[in-house]
């Protein structure tokens, strides 16, 4: 019963952390295309800004969670090396959006909206394979 509780809160704050993964560079195309609008684009700075915090937030639960089922219930194999590879992957994905956002902030020009349309295209590959890894244990 515990097992299925922990791996139950892991899927939901994973969930809730994807979410983060993948607005936040929508929010970075929307500030690219905001142009010179500061009311607009101070907006989608204080959300880009707020959402990298929850993010983070629920990174380092969905983390304690994984740690707990690695741990205590002994979960393993080689596609779990593998998933952490595609995590670490999404992680660090996430912490240049953060930068991207960081950097705008301060007045740093950032790529075009179309470049960051290509962007927050990237951790959904990721987020297949890690579904797949998980499910199907191949290995």
């Amino acid at each position: 019963m515990a097992y299925l509780l922990v791996k139950t809160l892991h899927l939901v704050f994973v969930i809730a952390w994807m979410a983060a993964v993948f607005y936040l560079p929508r929010i970075l195309v929307n500030i690219a295309e905001a142009g010179d609008a500061p009311a607009v684009r101070e907006r989608l700075f204080l959300m880009g800004q707020r959402l990298y915090r929850f993010g983070h937030v629920m990174f380092a639960i969905t983390l304690m969670l994984g740690l707990l089922l690695w741990l205590h219930f002994h979960v393993a194999g080689g596609w779990l090396h593998a998933k952490l590879l595609l995590v670490v992957l999404l992680l660090a994905y996430y912490i240049v959006s953060g930068r991207m956002l960081k950097r705008a902030a301060t007045g740093t020009p950032l790529p075009s909206a179309r470049a960051l349309r290509w962007f927050n295209e990237l951790p959904l590959p990721l987020l297949v394979m890690i579904v797949w890894l998980v499910l199907a244990k191949p290995f």
